[in-house]
């Protein structure tokens, strides 16, 4: 199944995603009743697959009256109020990075949840606080029921669905390896999207993923080339955190292509970003 948030006069609104066309998850036209809990994606996400099952039968009942065609609706972030935000670092096999280098567990970052945006959007920052800010393409894992203390072989239950994540991050000196949460945590600089895609629909194993500069690539990888699997990086995580229904993991980022334009090149007003996940799509970011 995909799911999306979409803008709506009253604000956000949850919604189902088929093909090119969307119903949002509020009465339907007959009069219907919404199954209770499923307000918002993150009451969807705690509910577990129960939840989604419930709403793939509620929305096999409406009528084709109540779908609306994808490109007449404004996608916000696919979970526009994340309680939390964790990064993984150096998360990605790099044959530069010398072997004693890479880490032997998680390496976790954050992001402040207010950084979250959506895709299609313009980035903007204060350049006094910073002008050397990277984008970083890394599959999203959105967490379903809470998670605390499971082993690997119980984490992917946990996961609720998956989305592009946009990492963009500063690389001055002082907020680059020092103080890795301002750096990654201003307003936007975590676009989400375009939608979410559960696990019943996509083997996160093994998918390709790329970051481009107006049109230029910077990253291209695989998933299968993480240090640590998802499985992985969900159990570190609850051995000290209680993951909570609707938290975000960036799960790491592949390195920066040494060909043109080259790791050293950082955003620029009117550049326009794009992340892009198989099997979930492309997320695109103007920088103003």
């Amino acid at each position: 199944m995909r799911l999306a948030t979409i803008l709506t006069g009253g604000g956000y609104c949850t919604a189902v995603l088929d093909r090119e066309r969307v119903l949002p998850l509020v009465t339907g036209p007959a009069g219907e009743d919404l199954p209770p809990g499923m307000g918002t994606m993150r009451e969807l996400a705690a509910g577990g697959p129960g939840a989604l099952d419930a709403v793939h039968a509620w929305a096999d009942r409406q009528p084709s009256t109540a779908w609306q065609p994808l490109a007449d609706v404004r996608l916000g972030p696919p979970i526009p109020d994340p309680g939390a935000i964790y990064t993984v670092g150096l998360n990605y096999h790099d044959p530069a990075m010398p072997a004693d280098e890479a880490p032997d567990q998680p390496l976790i970052y954050g992001k402040a949840a207010t950084s979250v945006a959506a895709g299609d959007e313009v980035l903007t920052w204060d350049q006094a606080l910073t002008a050397n800010v990277d984008p970083e393409v890394e599959l999203g894992v959105v967490i379903g029921t809470p998670a605390w203390r499971v082993a690997p072989r119980e984490a992917m239950r946990h996961v609720f669905a998956y989305t592009c994540i946009n990492d963009v991050s500063s690389r001055d000196p002082w907020l680059d390896g020092d103080q890795w949460l301002l750096g990654k945590s201003m307003p936007g600089f975590c676009p989400t999207g375009p939608w979410l895609v559960t696990p019943d629909e996509l083997d996160a194993a093994s998918l390709r993923l790329r970051c481009t500069i107006n049109g230029e690539p910077i990253q291209d990888g695989t998933t299968a080339d993480m240090r640590f699997p998802i499985a992985k990086v969900i159990a570190y995580l609850s051995r000290h955190i209680e993951l909570q229904p609707g938290d975000l993991i960036a799960t790491g980022t592949p390195a920066r292509l040494a060909t043109p334009p080259g790791p050293d090149r950082h955003l620029e007003a009117g550049d326009e970003v794009a992340v892009w996940i198989e099997g979930i799509g492309e997320l695109t970011t103007t920088i103003g």
